[in-house]
């Protein structure tokens, strides 16, 4: 385990993306249980990308552009339908001492489908996974593996204490129709400008 490949993945998991905004939001509408949650999804989410990439579908989205072009719009639609239930639906940020429980399944599918449709995510792990490991490696799987599952622990840790600190203020935050408001559009916008830069991202 490199120094190099430690500090990559911390850089790349702390940079805001959907999956933190995502955090952030569920942190501050129902606390950091809900925001833990919601770090759990995101990292469920890596799954299907890490499995691509060590099986090889990542090569065939690497390869071709309709297939990569299919699952970015994808992407992008579900994003700018996030922003679109965050503006429309007020409990979807609503900060409240007796606020109505989410069942966590409906948290995870969320945030799991916020990872899942990322072609990024996939072109990340094809290209940087390798890097650390050296061709012809005896059980270069494994060691892929292995790393892969740094990455995801590193993700679940940064998320939740993401999610955590979002909900250490929410309290200052309860009864304030207006403070609420800006953050219902803070984070919609937030989802349509992340949608905007996947739109415009070449594999």
């Amino acid at each position: 385990m490199s120094l190099a490949f430690l500090l990559t993945t911390l850089v790349v998991v702390a940079t805001p993306g959907t999956g933190v905004v995502y955090t952030l939001a569920a942190g501050l509408s129902r606390g950091w249980r809900a925001s833990v949650v919601a770090a759990f999804g995101c990292t469920l989410g890596i799954v299907p990308h890490m499995v691509a990439a060590i099986t090889g579908v990542a090569a065939l989205l690497h390869a071709s552009a309709t297939a990569f072009q299919v699952l970015k719009y994808a992407g992008v639609a579900y994003l700018l339908w996030m922003a679109w239930a965050t503006l429309r639906d007020r409990e979807a940020i609503a900060v409240e001492r007796d606020a109505a429980p989410v069942s966590a399944g409906r948290v995870v599918v969320r945030a799991v489908l916020i990872n899942v449709l990322n072609p990024k995510l996939t072109i990340f792990f094809f290209a940087f996974l390798p890097q650390f490991v050296p061709s012809g490696e005896s059980g270069a799987l494994l060691r892929m593996l292995v790393l892969s599952g740094v990455f995801m622990l590193a993700t679940f840790v940064v998320f939740a204490a993401y999610g955590v600190l979002a909900a250490s203020v929410r309290r200052h935050v309860i009864g304030r129709p207006g403070v609420m408001a800006w953050l219902r559009r803070s984070f919609a916008g937030s989802f349509v400008l992340l949608g905007a830069k996947l739109a415009t991202t070449n594999a």
